[in-house]
């Protein structure tokens, strides 16, 4: 699929960003945005649970939610509710951390709170987002925060192409309540024993597709998750080479300065690429 053919499927100008809500209107989003999701399920809310329980509840059955169209007033009330999450979370701005010569970075925490261009999701061939409700994968955690029109998004462009996603290619998304402009998915290769070659292949192509995908579209930084390296099973160390090798590659034969964030959740992978980074000489 063609960055133009997207552009004609879904929208991709930036996402507004709506006012932020006192803590009563917080409240009361909660509970419209709660009351509707339970509605379609033929069920009847209950506001006498705490609001964290609520909005743990609000999650699970998004997570479970097939796409469909979603009525634009619980849009906006699901908007104004993420939003204002997404802040109190605490929004890293990604322009401030540290880039060594060749415009490369690297930061541990949750990718869903980095300020970036674009930010980059390690997907599963349906394209559509984590179905387990409160699973804790980066696919579900990017979608729970992001809103429910990032899945009937993922849904538009899988239904123009009507198979399921390739290991190896990128489609771009809107990333909407998160604080990010957009949102890169990408499919990595699922490891059953020793990764072949055809793995390491299909893993380089991700950040490949990713880069080419991100330049095209004229962004200015990209950050990356630890693609594949999770319930896909590919050894971290041997991931954390082919991405950081087909990242420095890419720029060097590309000449691009568009900033690349490798991010990482666990201390484990920081050590990985912050040594792998070292020994290339990366870093400053």
């Amino acid at each position: 699929m063609t960055l133009k053919e997207t552009k004609k499927i879904i929208d991709l100008t930036p996402y507004p960003r709506p006012a932020l809500p006192t803590q009563e209107e917080q409240e009361e989003d909660c509970n419209a945005l709660l009351k509707y999701l339970l509605k379609e399920q033929g069920l009847i809310a209950a506001f006498n649970s705490s609001y964290q329980k609520k909005r743990d509840t609000i999650r699970r059955l998004m997570n479970r939610r097939m796409p469909h169209p979603i009525p634009q007033e619980i849009l906006k009330t699901q908007d104004r509710l993420f939003w204002a999450e997404s802040v109190e979370r605490g929004i890293v701005d990604g322009g401030t951390l540290p880039f060594g010569q060749y415009g490369i970075g690297l930061w541990q925490g949750d990718i869903s709170r980095l300020k970036s261009d674009a930010i980059v999701n390690a997907a599963n061939s349906s394209l559509l987002g984590c179905f387990l409700p409160g699973h804790n994968c980066i696919d579900n955690v990017i979608h729970s925060y992001a809103g429910m029109q990032l899945r009937d998004d993922c849904a538009k462009l899988m239904a123009f192409e009507d198979r399921e996603e390739e290991a190896g290619g990128a489609k771009i998304t809107r990333a909407y309540n998160l604080p990010s402009a957009y949102v890169l998915h990408t499919v990595g290769p699922m490891i059953a024993g020793k990764p072949t070659r055809e793995d390491r292949g299909a893993l380089r192509s991700c950040y490949i597709s990713c880069l080419n995908l991100a330049e095209e579209m004229g962004l200015r930084s990209i950050a990356f998750c630890c693609i594949s390296t999770g319930v896909f099973n590919f050894p971290r160390e041997a991931a954390a080479e082919i991405a950081t090798g087909a990242v420095l590659n890419w720029k060097m034969r590309t000449g691009s300065d568009i900033k690349v964030i490798f991010n990482t959740f666990l201390p484990s992978d920081t050590e990985i690429y912050s040594n792998i980074l070292k020994i290339a000489q990366i870093d400053d």
